[in-house]
């Protein structure tokens, strides 16, 4: 993953992936290029051509605020785009290395998951690993070779399409889940693991990852096919935990008297009767 010019490769893919028709252009039976060329992009944002390809070159680095909003109104970006593109030529100048450094959760918030026993709850690190979970939440993405980190579940586990009936939909926001974390520290090893070893076993992540989508993960209805259960439609939140930026704290419910609630409480019920008999095999005998 390039850091060095963010802001032009965001630009360009943007650019690409624009509807010329859409924004009043008229498109001709000759046109050879995909989206937007970069004169069409700095008319509809009102400066000069020479500028923006600058931009795009990493010749320039330091836009206003009021340039990048006026290529943000012209590329049609929404507002977690335009969030991100800001972050990109504003970046926080204290990043912190991460290099080795290990994400904890901190107890009281494992104990405040384990306090909500019919709602599931994860703790997902930076580039989604899952940190922690109480038993509900780990039941519900249990029984898959990549349940420790939602991306690679996504991308790299067989049954995903299965797990998530909607994938393709589940496929985009994981990757502009991935982006926005990008933009926060796009030097970060973890990141540029994750990134390269997903590139190098999936086409699709590829595709989307040049896409440059950005979302944030915040709130949601989702579809499960969960292979003891069946189908769940759940709704989550996501809170950012303070106390450990980059950690978010993601709770799943299920709509109340609703078929997915009677399947989550089915959910719990196994998960709890496994539990309890992996704690009796460990008991020695005569006990």
């Amino acid at each position: 993953m390039d850091s060095e010019n963010l802001i032009g490769q965001f630009l360009r893919a943007r650019r690409e992936l624009a509807d010329p028709a859409g924004l009043g252009l008229t498109v001709g039976p000759r046109r050879r290029v995909a989206g937007l060329r970069r004169e069409e992009v700095a008319l509809l944002a009102g400066v000069s051509t020479d500028y923006y390809v600058r931009l795009e070159q990493g010749r320039e680095r330091n836009p206003s605020a009021q340039v990048v909003d006026a290529l943000a109104r012209a590329l049609r970006l929404d507002d977690d785009a335009v969030g991100y593109l800001h972050q990109l030529v504003r970046p926080v100048s204290s990043r912190r290395k991460r290099t080795g450094q290990r994400e904890r959760v901190s107890r009281h918030l494992v104990q405040l998951m384990d306090a909500s026993p019919r709602t599931p709850a994860l703790v997902l690190g930076r580039c989604l690993t899952v940190l922690a979970g109480n038993t509900l939440g780990r039941a519900l993405f249990g029984g898959h070779p990549h349940s420790d980190n939602l991306v690679r579940l996504v991308f790299l586990d067989s049954e995903a399409r299965e797990f998530y009936p909607d994938w393709e939909r589940v496929a985009v926001n994981t990757v502009g889940g991935l982006r926005a974390a990008a933009g926060l520290d796009p030097d970060d090893p973890l990141l540029i693991e994750t990134v390269g070893e997903l590139s190098v076993k999936s086409t699709e992540f590829r595709r989307l990852w040049a896409r440059h989508d950005i979302r944030r993960k915040t709130t949601e209805t989702k579809r499960f096919h969960h292979r003891l259960v069946g189908e769940l439609i759940l709704h989550y939140e996501s809170l950012t935990v303070n106390s450990a930026p980059g950690q978010q704290l993601v709770v799943y419910q299920a709509d109340p008297g609703s078929r997915s609630e009677e399947a989550l409480a089915l959910l719990g019920s196994l998960a709890i009767a496994e539990s309890s008999s992996e704690t009796g095999k460990n008991i020695p005998a005569g006990n």
